[in-house]
């Protein structure tokens, strides 16, 4: 049998759909009776903006739309092409008819590249479509928005990446062959946050790490441990520098006044740096102290901002004061708390879609879209406050913030009990 030699293109280029039944996503736009299949249908289209993150099939769509009605395309990035390029491509379209355009990151032109363009589109030389990651209500000119249509692509679902690799294995010439499971899909998910060339990218990252004849396995573990960033190791002559500053922590963390002063004396001897500790301290009156004492941090902050006006040997003074003020104070780590389990539900679930209640809409298309439909301003309402939802849909009722038990954040619980109570559980 012969040995199939491994393509150099990526994955995610060898196995890009050529017409739009085998496009996986968007289905809003073109599934059956959506706009976009409707246009492709009646060989009619529009000059157009296609809105949306990395990776969801932008160019893709412009490419089948040039497969499917057979069109003359030409593809520009406007990261490499101005407005020599852009002006030869309309000098083509006058000699053999109209083109079609693709104009990938067109929020990339500035206003005189984009204008370039307006003739031609508006005259029906070439049809465009641009292709954007950014809101084309500010990174594209009113003239040429106003000759375009605006379709918004969506990040693609986990089921859609699930379809979309296992359709990649399944048609490419190097990994159909191959015995190939995937037994665990959360971390490759994860990791490709919904765009589909990232996942196709990674798959073929963590398939290249197998033999040629071996079976491809993906488990989590096996994710992250070919992508885990090599750890920082500190040598030998470092390791007491950070025993000390750690132990000093710790003293003031316990409460312990004496043993922090001590491990200050320690790295003040060895000739530690007075701005480093004043910095380590900033962060111990926020993580350590927060709301129960909201002055340790203001003290932090300004002894911080002494230390480096003053400088040493008066400098020991200023850190023997605010570190035995925070080991003195009631202690909290709720602050701190609540943004650890904030991160680790962010990593979990990606960028859920901000509910469009809470989003901003300067411009007529994102009113029109509608962002910021029924929010509710606060202000008008008895005691400033209405009840509303703020978290995305799928997040609803996620208490991250539990108060701790001291008289500061005793009030922070009655005040969100006044207002939360059957929602959050306070």
């Amino acid at each position: 049998m012969t040995q199939i030699e491994k393509p150099t293109k990526p994955l995610a280029e060898r196995v890009r759909p050529q017409k739009l039944n085998e496009m996986v996503g968007q289905v809003h736009l073109i599934g059956e009776g959506a706009p976009l299949q409707r246009i492709i249908q009646l060989k009619r289209i529009p000059s157009m903006i296609f809105w949306g993150p990395p990776g969801v099939g932008k160019t893709t769509l412009a490419r089948v739309i040039g497969n499917e009605l057979n069109l003359h395309v030409y593809y520009l990035s406007a990261i490499q092409a101005g407005v020599a390029e852009v002006r030869k491509v309309i000098e083509d379209a006058k000699k053999i008819g109209k083109v079609l355009l693709f104009l990938d990151e067109i929020h990339r032109f500035n206003k005189s590249q984009q204008d370039a363009l307006l003739g031609a589109v508006e005259s029906g030389i070439i049809t465009l479509i641009g292709a954007t990651t950014e809101n084309p209500s500010f990174e594209v000119n009113n003239a040429l928005l106003s000759r375009s249509q605006v379709y918004v692509l969506e990040e693609l679902s986990a089921n859609e990446l699930k379809e979309l690799l296992l359709s990649a294995i399944e048609k490419d010439i190097w990994f159909k062959p191959k015995t190939i499971e995937i037994k665990d899909w959360e971390a490759l998910l994860l990791h490709s946050g919904g765009d589909g060339r990232k996942l196709l990218n990674l798959f073929e990252l963590l398939a290249d790490q197998f033999e040629n004849e071996a079976p491809i396995v993906i488990t989590n573990s096996f994710v992250e441990s070919t992508l885990l960033k090599k750890t920082i190791h500190y040598d030998k002559d470092g390791e007491e520098h950070y025993n000390v500053i750690s132990a000093f922590i710790k003293s003031i963390r316990g409460s312990d006044p004496n043993a922090a002063v001590y491990y200050l004396a320690r790295m003040l001897q060895g000739g530690e740096s007075a701005d480093f500790i004043a910095r380590r301290m900033v962060i111990l009156a926020s993580e350590d102290i927060g709301n129960a004492n909201p002055n340790a941090m203001l003290l932090a902050g300004q002894c911080y901002q002494s230390v480096r006006l003053i400088g040493m040997p008066e400098a020991r003074i200023i850190l023997s004061q605010c570190a035995i003020y925070l080991a003195c104070s009631v202690k909290s780590n709720a602050s701190y708390m609540a943004i650890e389990e904030a991160l680790t539900l962010v990593a979990k679930t990606g960028n859920l879609t901000i509910p469009l209640t809470l989003r901003n809409a300067p411009t007529k298309l994102m009113k029109e879209l509608n962002y910021g439909t029924d929010y509710a301003y606060a202000h008008n309402y008895e005691n400033n406050f209405v009840a509303m939802e703020f978290l995305p849909d799928a997040l609803q009722n996620k208490k991250l913030f539990e108060p701790g038990n001291n008289s500061r954040e005793a009030e922070q619980r009655q005040f969100l009990r006044n207002r939360w109570k059957e929602k959050y559980g306070y």
